[in-house]
């Protein structure tokens, strides 16, 4: 019997495992496929063996919530979220949310590129953790090819750790995330609590739900009476002390956003420098095993992500072996900026005033008048209903 083998030479070990994965997945497969045939059986499966999970069978007398994050499945904004949903009695909550903290990564989707779905334990809810993008997530959840239902009620995305205002709202992965499910017409809310590493511990997003709560309910109701805003997502930003909060204000998006501060990195200091100058003569079919490789692995592999940090390399172009090229390594940062900006009626202005601020959010700006006075309305009726202080001043 012939073995296939990846040597160990200068290959880190994660790597040799997940090629020899591989490797042995395409024997394994090969083979099954041949045992099926000689039994006059198809090879094509069936049903996703997600949908066959017993705890997707959900009370059809209770409307579907569908949860989501930027931070990871494990963070507390979303844990402590849900576990509130529950024990609200009221809804079908599930959860579909990244393996790992996603948090800057923007409305972008994982495309060419085998992403792992596992499932999740989280008491009185259905949830699987993925390995890919918040948009990833929704879109995946929406599709009809992992849950059983045809859509949610709304999707919720949050509790984030830092806040999303002005700018942020582009390279934030928590309100992409409601973004993408208001580009496939289905309502939702985006929550970032505004996190400061000196202030905030981890009790605040516990008080953060307490705060938001009354105004997921309010939503999910009104969506069911038809009376909610239908061309806007909400994103909710929650100041640094939410039990101190001074009400809920309906706000403007700002310009506001953090300097980007790039710095060049020493090829030395940078941990795959060496491997990738001593592996460039491998060549394109190992580049190809190394890419099955990691979708083989996909499911098991922590991306150790430090939070508002991206990391990039240049390089030249794949499967080519000049020695003269120039790699460059180069980390980049956000800095906080002095807020200068005096409109109180602006989304960061009012979350650092205490305010709650709830900002519309549309996938059109020459709307934008009409969805602030619509928001405006709705948010409005729907928490002084709920005796809420709600303090609102649009212009």
């Amino acid at each position: 019997m012939t073995t296939t083998s990846v040597k160990n030479n200068l290959l880190p070990p994660g790597l040799v495992n997940n090629l020899q994965e591989v490797l042995q997945n395409r024997k394994g497969n090969a083979a099954q496929g041949e045992a099926d045939n000689s039994a006059g059986e198809s090879t094509e499966p069936s049903t996703s063996a997600t949908n066959q999970n017993p705890a997707d069978e959900i009370d059809g007398t209770k409307p579907v919530v569908l949860v989501t994050n930027g931070d990871g499945i494990e963070s507390p904004g979303l844990v402590y979220l849900v576990e509130a949903l529950v024990r609200e009695g009221l809804y079908n909550v599930h959860v579909c949310a990244p393996q790992s903290d996603k948090s800057v990564s923007g409305h972008s989707v994982t495309l060419r590129e085998t992403i792992a779905v596992t499932s999740a334990e989280i008491i009185g809810a259905t949830a699987f953790e993925v390995s890919g993008t918040p948009v990833d997530c929704v879109s995946l959840a929406l599709s009809g090819a992992l849950f059983s239902w045809s859509k949610p009620v709304l999707v919720i995305s949050g509790i984030n750790r830092g806040s999303s205002c002005g700018h942020h709202m582009f390279h934030s992965g928590v309100v992409a995330g409601a973004r993408e499910a208001l580009i496939s017409g289905v309502p939702s809310l985006s929550i970032s609590l505004n996190w400061k590493k000196e202030e905030s511990q981890e009790s605040d997003f516990k008080d953060a739900v307490a705060v938001c709560l009354p105004l997921i309910n309010a939503a999910i109701r009104d969506i069911e009476k038809g009376v909610f805003p239908q061309s806007c997502s909400l994103n909710i930003e929650i100041p640094t002390a939410p039990p101190a909060n001074k009400g809920f204000k309906l706000t403007k998006p700002s310009m506001w956003r953090s300097a980007l501060n790039w710095q060049a990195v020493s090829a030395n200091r940078h941990p795959s420098a060496g491997f990738m100058s001593n592996q460039q003569s491998l060549g394109i079919q190992l580049a190809q095993l190394s890419r099955d490789a990691s979708a083989a692995g996909a499911a098991r592999r922590l991306t150790t992500q430090k939070k508002s940090l991206v990391e990039i390399e240049s390089v030249g172009a794949s499967g080519k072996s000049d020695n003269n090229r120039v790699k460059k390594y180069f980390r980049l940062e956000f800095l906080d900026k002095e807020l200068k900006d005096t409109d109180d009626d602006l989304d960061f202005r009012a979350l650092e005033n205490g305010f709650i601020a709830v900002t519309p959010v549309s996938l059109s700006p020459h709307a934008e008048s009409n969805i602030q006075t619509a928001a405006s309305d709705w948010i409005a009726g729907a928490l002084s209903s709920e005796q809420l202080d709600l303090q609102t001043n649009i212009n």
